[in-house]
């Protein structure tokens, strides 16, 4: 069967959470052309005939924003028939976790603006962008259940309370600090380090690090984190 030229378009499309000032962020584009020319997007863009999913989706994200990222989850394949203007377009849709001070976000390509978001402070999205940002955000939530968040969030040395933090952002509530603390520290994945972080009120709080072997063998194998 003879399938025209038109007739099927395969794209890639990244949704990049960072964290930072007790927020969670996510990094979106100002689209230089039609179709949506002016709205903000997820950064992304068409497969080339020689790449695979994840050089594709690694050249679009570090061409629009500067951000290069070593892993991208893969999240989901968005095939609706109308979801693309232009043509029959399907997109697969790749998600990660940075530091946004890790980066000197710089529009490129197909962006004229780049730019960190807050999740509640969102603006109208191109595409289907929406509903991928939705389903990337259930991921992410879904994940601290069962894998350890925050490596590629936190600096590199930090004071507990912002991984307590980091959690009750993204899960959108509170937990209790001890029996977090508690749970947590089970996991045996922190460091506890020599140091201390200045505060400006109150006594200077210990700091710790990720124990990057033992985290990577807790997300290989899996944790149950049901901390309420």
């Amino acid at each position: 069967m003879n399938v025209p030229d038109n007739a099927l378009k395969l794209t890639v499309d990244a949704v990049v959470f960072g964290y930072r000032d007790g927020q969670l962020f996510v990094a979106l584009i100002n689209r230089k052309y039609p179709p949506y020319e002016g709205q903000w997007a997820l950064p992304g863009g068409f497969v080339l005939p020689d790449e695979n999913l994840e050089t594709a989706v690694q050249r679009e994200l570090h061409e629009e924003t500067g951000i290069q990222l070593r892993f991208l989850e893969q999240l989901f394949t968005f095939g609706e028939v109308q979801r693309d203007p232009r043509q029959r377009v399907v997109s697969v849709a790749y998600m990660g976790l940075v530091r946004p001070t890790d980066f000197d976000i710089k529009a490129s390509t197909d962006a004229q603006e780049v730019d960190w978001f807050p999740i509640d402070e969102l603006p109208a999205l191109a595409f289907d962008h929406a509903s991928m940002l939705e389903m990337a955000l259930k991921r992410l939530r879904g994940k601290l259940t069962y894998e350890p968040i925050g490596l590629n969030l936190l600096d590199e040395k930090f004071p507990f309370g912002d991984l307590e933090r980091l959690y009750a952002t993204i899960l959108n509530k509170p937990f209790d600090r001890r029996n977090f603390r508690k749970k947590f520290l089970s996991f045996g994945i922190l460091t506890e380090l020599p140091e201390k972080s200045a505060l400006e009120k109150g006594r200077p709080a210990t700091l710790y690090s990720f124990d990057r072997h033992r985290y990577e063998l807790a997300r290989q194998e899996g944790i149950l984190f049901d901390i309420k």
